[in-house]
């Protein structure tokens, strides 16, 4: 019997956004090359270029469409969120030191810090070229915004990284502001482009935010449950780096006096010995963390869902109502 296929949200939003999509591919080539330092777009096509989803992206001219947004600041809003979110890259894998990203070695490890740390800033100021082109101080106020959350959330989680006394509020605050902050940004600005009213602007936030923290939430858990030929990372990449996700956070609220001490040797004094990973998800399975910090992932998706709600009827509301399913789909 011949297996069918299931096509995913993110697949059919890339079809049906696609011409789009291709002016938006168009719009990063041009506004990332540059005439005196070859070196920039030779580091940023690397990770362009590296077959992500383009999902950021694709949520603004999702919610511009949806919202009956004629014009094209949509495509250059696109763009602008893509360099945003692809600064960010660069910057995290210096900061976390990382070799390998989508499978392929880091922009870091191919070319050094200093250019990946130059390059993420030279796209930063792009950026906020584009954003100022639309004409629109919401829309410069919004993604303004969204740059200094993410970054005050990456600065937050490499303070709490390796402290035990993080708590899950703590975590969600880094979730918001690493991740979901963007995700937010991405969909209220085709919002306010389309001049739809302050409720459907808002609960189009409210998607992005709420898409955002399941998507990290999901991501944290596929690290210790997940396919490395899927996720491009290894499995317990998170806990040899020392990071302190939901699954171990909930599992050191609940650990002996023992079981303690092997959380601050491991994660904050970083003296990590054989067997130690295996121990550590011998301890998320006896306090069923990781079904726990599933349920949570699915909780936050189902708010995304209900967000939409709020927003008219349309094909384009349905598959992203079907995206935040799928976030989630991803951990069965």
């Amino acid at each position: 019997m011949t297996q069918v296929k299931t096509v995913k949200p993110h697949e059919v939003l890339a079809d049906v956004l696609s011409e789009d999509l291709d002016a938006v591919n168009t719009l990063i080539r041009t506004r990332m090359a540059s005439e005196h330092a070859p070196r920039i777009p030779e580091v940023t096509a690397h990770l362009v270029e590296a077959g992500g989803k383009r999902l950021r992206p694709m949520l603004t001219l999702a919610t511009a469409r949806m919202c009956g947004y004629q014009g094209d600041n949509h495509v250059k809003l696109a763009a602008t969120v893509e360099f945003i979110h692809t600064a960010t890259l660069l910057h995290d894998d210096v900061v976390d030191e990382s070799a390998q990203r989508r499978g392929r070695p880091t922009a870091n490890l191919l070319w050094d810090n200093k250019s990946s740390v130059l390059v993420g800033d030279y796209l930063f100021a792009r950026s906020f070229q584009l954003m100022v082109e639309t004409g629109s101080l919401r829309v410069l106020d919004i993604l303004a915004n969204a740059s200094a959350t993410i970054a005050e959330g990456e600065v937050l989680q490499m303070t709490a990284a390796t402290n035990l006394g993080t708590s899950e509020d703590i975590y969600l605050q880094v979730v918001r502001g690493k991740t979901a902050a963007l995700f937010a940004a991405a969909t209220e600005v085709g919002g306010v482009i389309s001049e739809r009213p302050e409720s459907e602007i808002t609960a189009l936030r409210d998607y992005g935010d709420a898409l955002g923290i399941a998507f990290q939430i999901a991501d944290d858990l596929l690290d210790y449950q997940g396919n490395t030929a899927n996720t491009g990372k290894n499995i317990g990449d998170d806990f040899r780096e020392r990071k302190l996700t939901l699954p171990v956070i909930k599992a050191v609220a609940q650990a002996t006096e023992a079981e303690r001490e092997f959380w601050v040797r491991t994660i904050e004094k970083g003296r990590q010995e054989d067997c130690d990973l295996e121990h550590a998800l011998d301890l998320m399975a006896k306090y069923q963390t990781l079904e726990a910090t599933r349920k949570d992932a699915l909780a936050w998706a189902e708010t995304a869902h209900h967000a939409l709600t709020a927003l008219p009827e349309h094909p384009l509301r349905e598959t992203l109502t079907d995206l935040a399913s799928y976030v989630v789909a991803r951990l069965n």
